[in-house]
């Protein structure tokens, strides 16, 4: 036995090369759609440099950035992370609290920071963050989780206040999506399900005594104060956008108009598409068509066939990386890469939801696909600590022991019981 731990220390084996191949096709097709979705406004624009390649020409740089940030993450070995996520999850944290006091302020939210030279989202890298401070806390506390005091309690906290740090952005977005990762790793940790629930209603009760105490500091406010104005039109923004989702054709020449044209768009594309650069809705007509509202284009130009056919690869990258979670010998492992795909899938589900009309507009990005550098470096180096994962699966020790019969505990995880029985499987 002593002889097989040597070897799993000084071996490597190999990443899942179905997962690396399925990464890097997603962030090649997501460049081919960044580019037919903006070249038309670039070269109209002199803000662009009149330049068909200005968003492309980003969006590749940090593609490669990302695959050196990528290769860089699949070569430590993925327990080395259990020590490096305090660290992490620290300088997130200042990066969090430093957007507040001179962050950047882009469509109405202060969310972007200047490091080195580049414009980075700070709440992107929190993501990431919280899903290692999360998977390591709860593989240390071990049956200690499921106590509400000393185990639950701690991280509940932990978690509302990062959540708490990226709404005083506002982004509810992010926010949503950090959150509901954060509560699929709790589950899959092996929480208790009175907890869980319990939290649910905190998180529902606390957004409706938030929206609420919004209304009504709307309506107090008198027409001498200064914030009136900007507070209302925050409140009917996010009203527009609820509104919209029930009723596209409500307004739209305003509130529901980017919803409207994403569905036309959508509909327009048939069965088959109007072809790869042939589409109209981007040309002025669909804002942010190469960010928020990709699919939109996608679905134009390559009809329902493409986009099923893109949504089909999408699935089974997913399905992939959970499977490569659960092989994972140690519980750190599974529960990172349940994070990770979690984040990514619930992400996609988000974006693509909104933009068809199945949940209200947030303005996420698709992940891979998406024009957005810092979004994409954060899921290609994620994607990076996965392939770290895998390399320890396919080791030939642990390929052994897997044949070797495994008690399961009586009071295990979700994670960890779905892991079982993959290895009973194979």
């Amino acid at each position: 036995m002593k002889q097989q731990t040597a070897q799993t220390k000084t071996k490597r084996g190999t990443p899942d090369f179905q997962l690396l191949i399925l990464t890097l096709l997603l962030v090649g097709f997501g460049l081919v759609m960044v580019f037919s979705s903006s070249s038309s406004i670039a070269i109209a624009s002199e803000r662009f440099n009149n330049d068909p390649l200005f968003f492309t020409k980003k969006q590749l740089m940090w593609a490669i950035i990302g695959v050196v940030g990528m290769f860089f993450a699949m070569n430590i070995r993925f327990t080395k992370y259990k020590k490096l996520y305090a660290p992490f999850f620290l300088f997130t944290t200042v990066m969090l609290l430093l957007v507040l006091v001179s962050g950047k302020v882009l469509n109405g939210a202060r969310s972007w920071i200047h490091i080195f030279g580049f414009s980075v989202q700070p709440a992107e890298f929190a993501k990431i963050a919280i899903i290692l401070y999360l998977a390591a806390l709860i593989t240390k506390k071990g049956e200690r989780f499921r106590d509400l005091k000393t185990g639950y309690f701690p991280v509940l906290i932990i978690v509302g206040f990062i959540a708490g740090l990226i709404m005083l952005q506002p982004d509810f977005g992010t926010c949503f999506i950090l959150v509901s990762t954060c509560g699929l790793v709790i589950y899959a940790g092996g929480a208790s399900m009175k907890h869980i629930m319990g939290s649910i209603m905190l998180v529902v009760l606390g957004g409706a005594l938030a929206f609420g105490a919004n209304a009504l500091f709307s309506s107090m406010s008198t027409p001498d104060d200064a914030t009136s104005t900007v507070t209302e039109a925050k409140a009917n923004y996010k009203i527009g956008r609820i509104q919209a989702f029930l009723d596209p054709l409500s307004d739209p020449t305003d509130g529901s108009l980017n919803l409207y044209r994403s569905l036309v768009a959508i509909g327009d594309g048939g069965i088959t598409g109007s072809g790869i650069g042939q589409g109209t809705i981007k040309l002025h007509y669909l804002p942010n068509a190469y960010n928020d509202f990709i699919f939109s284009v996608i679905g134009e130009e390559l009809g329902f066939l493409g986009s099923t056919l893109f949504l089909l690869v999408y699935l089974y990258f997913i399905w992939r990386g959970i499977i490569v979670s659960l092989r994972c010998p140690d519980p750190f492992g599974t529960l990172v890469g349940i994070g990770i795909m979690g984040l990514i899938a619930i992400q996609a589900f988000i974006n693509i939801g909104g933009v068809t009309q199945t949940i209200p507009v947030t303005g996420v990005t698709l992940p891979f696909i998406s024009y957005g550098g810092t979004s994409l470096f954060v899921m290609m180096v994620a994607m990076g600590i996965l392939l770290s994962i895998s390399r320890t699966n396919n080791l030939d020790v642990i390929k052994e022991e897997r044949t070797k019969s495994v008690t399961v505990q009586t009071r295990t995880s979700p994670a960890l019981r779905s892991r079982e029985s993959i290895r009973r499987i194979r």
